[in-house]
């Protein structure tokens, strides 16, 4: 039934069905209107669990006249619209501002963008686009890779993310023959580290991995890869940063799915196919400082790098 506003005159229909012990539903059929409209109208206007026909279509022309469609004021406009091209996505710029008690909801700010878009805008760049695909249910092995220690065997703890010091490590290739990039994320801060690597053999993985987590080794306990050749020489990483190195099986990127989430943030900076000999190190840095410095869902809308850095100085 199509909503209409009550008269004057339905608001008596509706007090005298209320006095002879009416439903909400019988004086809805009666008044011919749906339901909600009466329930709505008793809780809105009822005084003292009473309700007066008068008193509640005063009331009623009182709220039309001062009602105004809200409008989210242009300062904060203004903020959401640098929070957008810092890459924050709109479900993070809203849980933020609504804890400042600026709210706004993550739908509207999509709208926002969406309009910006039909007006020639450039904000729909800022937001992460695509999904990678797993496959699942393989059963065929990776390449050897020997003295590998599966996942199987990994302490529970690293599975709980309870402690600090659980890290998952992958490689981001670019155009072919143009080298990789060597990146690693701590389980439970996701925390993220990301590092060139002049090729992808496993020498030079092996190099840039010990490099990148050098300044961290008292927070290493255990690393975890998925099966390319390029962990090869992880006997080697695990000797120079006194760590375990563990192997996820094959085809089961799920297993290291907070690595594989944030490499999919990196390729918002670093697109697939860029030759990464045409990217500096301060590109890399700053497509890492983007990332760690975005709040995210899991972590209560806080931020990466802070919560590793509370954690290591608790620690």
């Amino acid at each position: 039934m199509k909503y209409q506003q009550l008269t004057e005159g339905r608001r008596y229909q509706i007090s005298t069905l209320l006095e002879v012990g009416c439903s909400a539903s019988e004086i809805a059929e009666k008044v011919k209107c749906h339901r909600s409209t009466v329930y709505r109208e008793l809780r809105r206007h009822k005084i003292n669990e009473s309700y007066c026909p008068d008193s509640a279509h005063v009331m009623a022309i009182g709220k039309r006249k001062t009602a105004r469609k809200y409008r989210i004021p242009q300062k904060r406009i203004d903020f959401i619209r640098i929070l957008l091209q810092s890459d924050w996505s709109p479900e993070q710029i809203s849980a933020v501002l609504t804890s400042v008690k600026q709210p706004v909801s993550h739908e509207w700010i999509y709208r926002y963008v969406a309009v910006d878009k039909r007006n020639g805008g450039k904000l729909y760049r800022h937001l992460r686009q695509g999904h990678k695909r797993y496959r699942r249910g393989r059963n065929d092995k990776g390449p050897a890779i020997l003295n590998a220690m599966s996942i199987d065997g990994r302490p529970e703890v690293v599975e709980e993310r309870t402690r600090l010091g659980d890290w998952e490590i992958d490689t981001v290739l670019g155009k072919q023959g143009t080298g990789a990039l060597v990146t690693v994320l701590e389980r439970k801060t996701r925390f993220y580290l990301v590092k060139k690597a002049a090729s992808k053999s496993a020498e030079d993985v092996a190099q840039a991995t010990i490099e990148l987590l050098s300044p961290y080794k008292k927070y290493v306990h255990t690393i975890t890869a998925d099966n390319g050749g390029e962990f090869a020489a992880h006997e080697l990483i695990s000797a120079s940063l006194e760590a375990d190195f563990y192997f996820a099986h094959p085809y089961s990127s799920w297993e290291r799915g907070a690595n594989e989430n944030a490499n999919g943030l990196l390729r918002q900076y670093i697109k697939k196919g860029t030759d990464l000999r045409e990217v500096s190190d301060a590109d890399v840095e700053f497509a890492m400082s983007r990332i760690n410095y975005r709040p995210k869902k899991c972590l209560g809308f806080k931020q990466p790098a802070v919560v590793f850095k509370e954690m290591m100085q608790a620690a």
